[in-house]
């Protein structure tokens, strides 16, 4: 019998990068799993998996997607993956760089609260959300201010999630990865061809010597979604290839 054969997903960013990895591993596992993105055409079909054309952002989209949500039988496990990058100086921000991310906080947080209502009526579960090195730490090269806040802000949801709902047997951690080889990249520097080029001096600046995968992160992730995990919460998980260590 698959591990996961009776659990149920849920992967916010779920067609691209760090959240289509850990789809295709809990699916692999047995979960069936819903992901939730803006381009679900892209994601072949497959057994168990349920595909929801979502923009986090849209208020009324997010709104229609509790509904849902509150409709399943049962949720066992949360992953908030969704995520844009684009570099860009403090002083050239405008207010609509600043809203593209915040928004994305908006969705997660009602996102989140939707899960952890059916989490509460069910079994418990376990959340993970997705944040980043660049919240803990600037980075010169990739100025990152709102970027930056709304991952910081993750984490902080973390933290006061896994307080809050401890009590209906609910975990709720985050990951902080580095540089990570996906598609978020590719606007930043105009176009995957670019961004890989751009993203090859990023190698050393990792103490392993590399830049990530989404699969890297993704078995962090699978694994704090696991029972393997049934002692961990709050936690901000630093899955970067060293770089919080310290420097080469």
């Amino acid at each position: 019998m698959s591990t996961l054969q009776n659990k149920t997903a849920i992967i916010v960013g779920g067609t691209s990068g760090i959240g289509k990895a850990t789809a295709e591993q809990l699916l692999a596992q047995g979960a069936t799993v819903h992901i939730l993105g803006r381009n679900t055409a892209k994601v072949q079909d497959a057994n168990n998996l349920h595909k929801h054309q979502v923009d986090i952002t849209n208020k009324s989209e997010v709104e229609a997607l509790t509904k849902t949500i509150a409709a399943l039988d049962n949720v066992d496990y949360l992953v908030n993956a969704s995520g844009i990058f684009g570099p860009k100086a403090f002083l050239d921000h405008t207010v609509a760089d600043y809203d593209s991310y915040q928004d994305l906080n908006r969705g997660f947080f009602f996102i989140t609260q939707a899960v952890a209502n059916k989490m509460k009526e069910t079994n418990g579960g376990s959340i993970v959300n997705v944040g980043s090195m660049w919240a803990k730490q600037a980075v010169k090269a990739t100025p990152s201010s709102a970027y930056s806040m709304q991952k910081a802000g993750l984490h902080s949801l973390t933290q006061h999630l896994a307080m809050e709902l401890a009590d209906h047997k609910i975990r709720v951690n985050a990951v902080s990865p580095a540089v990570v080889l996906t598609s978020a990249y590719d606007s930043a520097f105009g176009g995957a061809d670019e961004a890989s080029k751009a993203l090859e001096g990023f190698n050393a600046f990792h103490p392993i010597g590399r830049n990530g995968t989404a699969d890297d992160v993704a078995n962090s992730i699978t694994f704090l979604l696991s029972d393997k995990a049934a002692w961990v919460t709050g936690a901000i998980w630093d899955t970067d290839g060293g770089v919080r260590a310290g420097r080469n």
